[in-house]
């Protein structure tokens, strides 16, 4: 029979060719099983909407398709490197101990420059190939596909050592490379899902912001809010909000965040600073790693456990540029792209409109201030000190009918008060009505009003002020100075770190003493915090023959009190 022999005993030999068909069996079957563990992978991969789980499966797939011990997921970012790196086959403990994630160089970053797949049988002996960091395991076998999305090259698989100790087949890059097509589409979708979500979510957000201007809420208040949306939309973990402070110059106005109190109300360069950089560019300025960013050449310390930002102008189509905001992530987190710096432009232009509208409010108050200023000043001049002469001219004409000698006495410095009360109210009046008198400016109220309206920019809020006595002519020179000084850093000390909706100063003169008060209802001052400006102020009044205090004010805030003698023994 053909196809068959025969022994010695007269039995067939059948062997070779049912091996041959089992053979052949075994092969379809596997081909069989691949196909459909492949298919699984495909719609395991599809089904998922969050691009973060999406790129897990798709490594795990990999490694589950191919037998791979070793696996990884690296994420193109700027600058054709690593943003990110997802893997699978280490432990916790071997993560921890190969520390930092690569960037893309060596043989990962081959698939980078050249995406084409990658198969060898001993990875050393690539030329692109440098050898492990320590701690690394010791890998030979490599495979490594690209993944594209719409034409551009969104990252690698990356597989290493198959099981069993052989070598990657065709066949597995085959595999593979079906799985990068499919993991190319799930990426596609699950990036389009997770931009509409972000579409959403500043849309929500802006009209947050819209709600708090058209309900009047303050500067600080609006940009507080943004840098609190901004930073939860993005997944960043610093936000700073920087405003243009003359003309080569920007003071942090509001800073939420990792590390934010060593920014917050910092006085920025132009020149030297991330935020500076932005400032001068019409694009959005990102960096991979903001605490190497060659740009930044001023007070760089601060930038130490941050890596990814970005930063965006502010400005409106005709308020030019207010200022800037910046986003950054922790050192080693999700770089920022293009696609992240778009929305936050929009958001951008949000809060130079909150500032607009926030000057707009201040000077609509500042115009009812002083209109009720000279309402007042009028009537004092009208109706009090006319009546207050007309009692002391009373009292003087009937001096001539008073006999008894305590009587008159009494009289006499009943007399003498209302003199000194017509020159309180005349020095009041003047003090109402000054307006725009800088530094050289010819009384202490004056000076007041100013150094209290300057602050008023960087406050973000109008500080009630009160002030009393005969501050124009019994103040000396020397003490003008000194309260001027103490009144401005006190000022700026609440600008810098008591993030207050509310701010009252007092200035008042008596026969003996004058004294500043400011106090506020910011978050107070931290136990043990140095604060080298409240030195000074303490050393002013030392100088002075004076006192200073600081302390807490009940429920919150801060009480600051500066007073030192007139006239000194």
């Amino acid at each position: 029979m053909i196809g068959e022999t025969e022994d010695d005993q007269g039995t067939y030999q059948l062997d070779p060719s049912l091996r041959e068909l089992q053979t052949r069996l075994d092969l379809t079957r596997d081909a069989r099983d691949r196909v459909h563990s492949l298919l699984g992978a495909v719609l395991a991969v599809g089904r998922e909407l969050e691009l973060d789980q999406v790129l897990r499966h798709i490594v795990e797939s990999a490694v589950a398709l191919v037998d791979a011990q070793y696996g990884a997921l690296g994420v193109i970012g700027v600058g054709q490197r690593l943003s990110q790196f997802i893997t699978v086959g280490f432990d916790d403990a071997q993560v921890a101990a190969i520390g930092r994630l690569p960037e893309g160089h060596g043989l990962l970053g081959e698939l980078i420059r050249n995406p084409e797949p990658l198969r060898l049988r001993e990875l050393s002996t690539h030329p692109a190939s440098y050898g492990f960091p320590p701690n690394h395991p010791p890998m030979d076998t490599f495979l490594g596909v690209p993944i594209w999305v719409r034409g551009e090259v969104f990252g690698n698989i990356y597989l290493a050592e198959k099981h069993g100790g052989g070598q990657f087949a065709a066949e597995d890059e085959e595999v593979l490379k079906t799985l990068a097509v499919a993991a190319g589409v799930a990426i596609d979708n699950a990036s389009l899902y997770s931009q509409a979500r972000q579409r959403e979510r500043w849309l929500t957000a802006s009209a947050e912001v819209t709600n708090s201007l058209l309900t009047g809420s303050g500067r600080t208040d609006v940009l507080q809010l943004l840098a609190e949306r901004s930073r939860t939309i993005a997944e960043s973990d610093l936000a700073v909000i920087a405003l243009a402070f003359g003309p080569d110059q920007l003071i942090v106005e509001v800073a939420v965040g990792e590390g934010a109190a060593a920014h917050r109300g910092l006085v920025l360069p132009a020149e030297g600073s991330f935020v500076g950089a932005a400032l001068h560019s019409g694009e959005p300025i990102i960096s991979a790693a903001v605490n190497k960013d060659a740009r930044i050449t001023a007070g760089s310390a601060r930038w130490q456990g941050l890596g990814p930002a970005v930063a965006v102008r502010m400005g409106t189509a005709k308020g030019g540029v207010r200022g800037v905001l910046m986003l950054a992530r922790t050192e080693g987190g999700v770089e920022f792209t293009a696609e992240d710096a778009g929305p936050l432009l929009g958001f951008a232009g949000q809060a130079a409109l909150a500032l607009e509208l926030a000057e707009r409010r201040r000077d609509v108050e500042q115009i009812t201030l002083l209109e009720d200023r000279d309402r007042i000043a009028r009537d004092l001049h009208d109706l009090a000190i006319q009546r207050l002469f007309a009692t002391g001219m009373t009292l003087q004409s009937a001096e001539r009918f008073i006999e008894h000698p305590e009587a008159l006495e009494r009289v006499h410095r009943a007399v003498d008060d209302l003199d000194a009360t017509v020159k309180i109210i005349r020095s009041t009046i003047f003090g109402l009505r000054a307006r725009d008198i800088g530094p050289g400016g010819q009384g202490l109220r004056a000076r007041v009003v100013d150094t209290v309206e300057r602050a008023v920019a960087t406050l973000g809020c109008t500080p009630a002020l009160r002030m009393e006595g005969l501050l124009d002519t019994e103040v000396p020179s020397d003490l003008v100075d000194s309260l001027l000084a103490v009144l401005g850093e006190a000022l700026s000390n609440v600008t810098r770190h008591a993030e207050a909706r509310t701010v009252e100063v007092v200035v008042a003169a008596t026969r003996t003493d004058l004294t500043l008060t400011v106090v506020d209802d910011g978050v107070g001052i931290a136990d043990g915090a140095v604060r080298s400006g409240l030195a000074n102020l303490d050393e002013r009044a030392r100088q002075c023959g004076g006192t200073f205090v600081v302390a807490p004010r009940i429920p919150r805030g801060t009480r600051l009190e500066w007073q030192v003698p007139i006239r000194r023994a």
